[in-house]
């Protein structure tokens, strides 16, 4: 019998706070998000929850207890700085990530101080509402090597054999200007870059080695640099591909967000 591997996700976690706050640009994703952990085999044993929104000079890992969150927003309504998720972290698997970093000569780092960012707290408050799962984060690397990333995930990927749900929490699309604009074109640009995405992680007839390759190019699908003017939304699904594996993975979101589109896929074992 083969053994179980724990799923790798990447979601959109939509705009700031908005997914919690009952926003109607964000009802596909809520429904998508509180009906995903029923498509799962299993309850995960961990969450490692790679974000958009912490960036550091290496890879770092949560090491808290207890870590508290971090309204990295601003501009919202008084109820988005009273969110709660009392998850609790994991510092025996924070020092197995960094151990498995470091042995593939990723530097990195233990942080005991950081806490939870909203590009954890708001999916997961949907997903887990009972925040009964230990949570870690890891940071992004702040030059944005794609190939890193993609080195991160692959390194990580032994984890799945411990039920660690690896989840990519960022943006399939993340121009912040175009959120707020109507234009057809804007929005041809958008499902251009979308469907390459769709495809280059989904698409049966590529190899591992063919999407590991448009991944790292990713700068070169259409329309990307205005899909994407700065590639942090984007990176953590380059650490999920990695963790992924040579299957592809799933398509399991594909919706409106804010009135764009916007992808989520799923890695099984």
């Amino acid at each position: 019998m083969n053994q179980y591997l724990a799923p790798v996700l990447f979601i959109p976690h939509g705009g700031g706070p908005l997914p919690l706050l009952g926003d109607a640009g964000h009802v596909e994703l809520v429904e998508f998000l509180r009906a995903l952990p029923a498509s799962l085999a299993k309850q995960p044993a961990a969450i490692l929850v790679i974000s958009a929104h912490w960036e550091a000079t290496q890879a770092t890992i949560t090491h808290a207890d207890k870590p508290a969150l971090i309204y990295d927003y601003a501009g919202f309504p008084e109820a988005s700085y009273q969110i709660t998720y009392p998850a609790v972290g994991n510092p025996d698997l924070a020092k197995q990530v960094f151990r498995l970093l470091t042995e593939h000569d990723i530097p990195a780092s233990l942080d005991n101080q950081r806490g939870f960012d909203h590009g954890l707290f708001v999916p997961l408050k949907l997903m887990y509402p009972q925040a009964d799962i230990p949570c870690l984060q890891l940071s992004l690397v702040n030059h944005l090597d794609p190939e890193l990333h993609l080195k991160i995930g692959q390194a990580l990927a032994v984890l799945r054999k411990q039920n660690i749900l690896i989840l990519g929490s960022g943006f399939s699309f993340h121009n912040m200007r175009a959120f707020f604009s109507h234009s057809a074109a804007d929005n041809a640009k958008n499902q251009a870059f979308e469907d390459w995405l769709i495809e280059t992680c989904c698409a049966d007839e590529l190899t591992a080695a063919e999407r590991k390759a448009r991944l790292l190019n990713w700068p070169l699908a259409p329309f990307a640099g205005f899909c994407h003017p700065r590639a942090e939304h984007l990176l953590p699904l380059h650490v999920c591909l990695g963790a992924g594996g040579a299957t592809p993975a799933e398509l399991v979101f594909a919706g409106s967000i804010l009135g764009k589109q916007a992808s989520g896929f799923l890695w099984r074992s």
